[in-house]
């Protein structure tokens, strides 16, 4: 059954702004820390819109790899998926996502399950939800790792070619 949409429109551009805000500050800070957290809300009323098997399991992993990044930011985890699995990328969800140190890892494969929910999803307000989750992710990125930013340009940009 569908969710209701009366206040949607607002709670989204509340969520936008507060995204927005923890972008910027992360950006003034050079902390990603900001952006994690002021996205959760973001990525939580993702979980109650999706409504779909595919989209709910995506918006879930969202919420769940979320958490997992703030921890690792917050205690300072470093683990390098790409020794470990003994590759430099993987296909996930549709994108080759870079291998490598998981504080990189896990919001390049955020961004990739935002692009999914925003390809699969049929409700506009889940699908602006995608997008400030992928803006979001994005940035996380690059105050991370500005040479994983650019790692994952160059993979978003061979997936997208790969369609044509």
């Amino acid at each position: 059954m569908a969710k209701p949409t009366t206040y949607a429109t607002p709670i989204c551009l509340f969520l936008s702004l507060v995204a927005a805000v923890g972008i910027v500050i992360g950006f003034v800070q050079q902390n990603p820390l900001w952006a994690i957290i002021l996205l959760i809300p973001a990525v939580g009323y993702e979980v109650y819109r999706t409504e779909g098997a595919s989209t709910k399991l995506a918006s879930w992993g969202l919420l769940i790899l979320l958490i997992a990044e703030l921890i690792c930011v917050v205690f300072g985890v470093h683990y390098d998926l790409a020794t470990f699995m003994e590759q430099d990328s993987a296909y996930i969800a549709g994108t080759v996502v870079p291998l490598g140190d998981i504080t990189v890892v896990f919001p390049m494969v955020m961004a990739a399950l935002a692009v999914v929910l925003f390809v699969r999803t049929a409700g506009i307000y889940t699908k602006w939800l995608a997008v400030i989750i992928f803006a979001s992710m994005v940035s996380t990125v690059y105050l991370i790792s500005p040479t994983g930013f650019g790692d994952l340009i160059r993979s978003a940009i061979r997936s997208v070619l790969w369609y044509f």
